[in-house]
């Protein structure tokens, strides 16, 4: 027990040495997943929003593999981005492999379906009574959406801070896309199944507890702001 107490002791010891490799590597961990996030959010607000509030052919289906993606592997997602930005893949000359590009698609493509899943699940059924009282009152289709919007930020928030806490915690899909290069594409989880493989366990706490500090930052400034002011 003794070299636990004493890798969380160096751990703190490491995180206030404001050692540059640790913040170097957390702040990249940040850009890739806060992009990541981003970009997810902008393809799966509208097309979860889209779902909940139309019917079409094939919807159940189509929600039926979007639910099925969210248990989508991670190692197998990124073979997959492996091999389409391999260099005999069909974007390798784009030359994006073992890059923080790389890594930014992988979660894309692992965020995305989650963020959507949620959205569709949480505002199915009160997007549509919200449109329909709207459109009783006569409301055109851009205040609608405005309205739509207002009434569902709280599940919106809640498919964010699900898509971001699954990217940043996210590393075998990283870890096969982005090579785990020093300086270059090593991140959080990287790192910490890096010095965990090679005993230095008091970094990998000290980046554990980063992490872990991070993640609950977020979730706690999102609650705050947004699903707090609902209770």
């Amino acid at each position: 027990m003794n070299y636990i107490f004493d890798g969380i002791k160096d751990a703190f010891e490491l995180i206030f040495s404001l050692d540059k490799e640790l913040y170097e590597i957390i702040l990249l961990s940040l850009f890739v997943s806060f992009t990541a996030t981003f970009i997810s959010l902008i393809i799966s607000v509208p097309t979860g929003l889209m779902m909940a509030t139309h019917e079409f052919k094939f919807k159940r289906f189509t929600s039926k593999i979007l639910y099925s993606l969210m248990g989508l592997p991670p190692v197998v997602l990124g073979l997959f981005v492996f091999l389409i930005l391999a260099r005999n893949g069909p974007l390798g000359t784009f030359q994006l492999l073992f890059t923080p590009s790389a890594m930014i698609i992988a979660q894309v493509l692992l965020v995305t379906p989650i963020i959507t899943s949620l959205i569709l699940n949480n505002c199915s059924d009160i997007s549509k009574e919200i449109i329909s009282t709207c459109r009783t009152l006569g409301a055109n289709r851009f205040e609608i959406l405005i309205k739509l919007i207002k009434e569902v930020k709280v599940y919106l928030f809640i498919a964010l801070v699900a898509g971001f806490s699954r990217a940043i915690s996210e590393v075998g899909a990283v870890m096969i896309v982005g090579g785990n290069i020093k300086g270059q594409t090593r991140v959080m989880t990287t790192f910490i199944a890096l010095n965990n493989s090679q005993g230095n366990y008091a970094k990998s706490i000290a980046m554990g507890l980063v992490l872990i500090s991070l993640s609950f930052i977020f979730n706690s400034i999102a609650y705050h702001y947004v699903i707090g002011d609902k209770l």
